[in-house]
């Protein structure tokens, strides 16, 4: 039994797919689990009560923790640290493999123009501090030697099942509303996004792959150079509509804040967007020989099932 905690998220469902290449035997997990294959198991459990986590876990080869709470800070250090230890605790008394799908605001502001597996952990940002926790914990029984566990780290993302990025919510859907595409920070500084089916499929593999265990590893994402700007560009040209924007800094975000509770969330992390943002997967890539998707592919498909969405709406 392989195990996804958070099933019905951007990286969840075409996870639960990827699983299907290893084993029929899926069991999904979150507050209201769909069936995404058709024997998967779904076990409704709200992951608020840590006492359902070891029922969820039990009987799993392999857990997958793939879940996102809601961005606010207050909420992830109120949730996130007693979770990954019911987690950790439970996958410890049935021994199964952990794999924590992980991103990169643990990382130090210095390491964001080229970020490899060896950065440094320092986070700039409150959030970050949380995401260092995380990190701390799971890094602590790979010492002790405790637990089988490995982590998976994305940059930020995009992808046909990902409603929420920041390429889908202020580019994508602006433009296809005919409305301006809206940016962070500077629109002229790289910034690297992994491809969520890409994520996804390594995610599957390196879950069973027995010597991917106990280290970090950063999923396949484009090695291509491209700036804000040039994101949006490829957007607007897969949409055949020009690329209007309007760029959001960080003062505006405050403002925004007042009446979308969420943007009070983001100025803290605008450090992202001001200066390069290059992920490096080579690691991966050398392990496995697997490359990411291009990003003229892969915003093909995300447009393609935008627009597959808005007419089903």
């Amino acid at each position: 039994m392989q195990t996804i905690i958070g099933s019905g998220g951007a990286i969840g469902i075409p996870l639960a797919k990827e699983l299907m290449n290893y084993t029929e035997h899926i069991r999904l997990v979150s507050r209201n689990p769909k069936k995404v294959n058709d024997t998967d198991e779904l076990f409704p459990v709200d992951v608020n009560d840590l006492s359902q986590i070891d029922k969820a876990i039990a009987g799993s080869e392999v857990v997958y923790v793939v879940i996102g709470f809601e961005y606010k800070l207050r909420v992830w250090q109120k949730t996130w640290p007693p979770f990954m230890k019911a987690v950790i605790d439970s996958c410890k008394t049935h021994q199964a493999k952990l794999v924590f799908f992980d991103n990169v605001y643990m990382y130090a502001k210095a390491a964001i123009p080229h970020m490899t597996e060896d950065a440094p952990i320092q986070p700039p940002s409150k959030k970050g501090v949380v995401r260092k926790q995380l990190h701390e914990m799971i890094m602590d029984e790979v010492e002790k030697e405790n637990l089988n566990v490995l982590i998976a780290r994305a940059a930020d993302f995009y992808g046909p099942d990902n409603k929420n990025s920041a390429l889908s919510i202020m580019v994508a859907d602006n433009l296809m509303k005919g409305k301006k595409a809206q940016a962070f920070g500077h629109l002229n500084k790289i910034h690297t996004y992994t491809y969520t089916p890409d994520a996804a499929k390594a995610t599957a593999l390196l879950g069973n792959t027995n010597d991917a265990y106990n280290q970090v590893w950063h999923v396949p994402t484009t090695n291509e150079k491209l700036t804000n700007l040039q994101w949006i560009q490829l957007i607007a040209d897969e949409l055949k509509v020009e690329a209007k924007i309007q760029s959001v800094p960080t003062w505006m975000l405050h403002i925004l804040g007042l009446f979308i509770p969420v943007m009070k969330e983001f100025p803290e992390m605008m450090y992202q967007y001001d200066q390069d943002y290059i992920f490096d997967s080579s690691k991966f890539e050398k392990k496995f020989g697997i490359e990411a998707t291009a990003p003229t592919d892969g915003i093909r498909n995300l447009i393609e099932n935008l627009k597959k969405e808005s007419r089903v709406l």
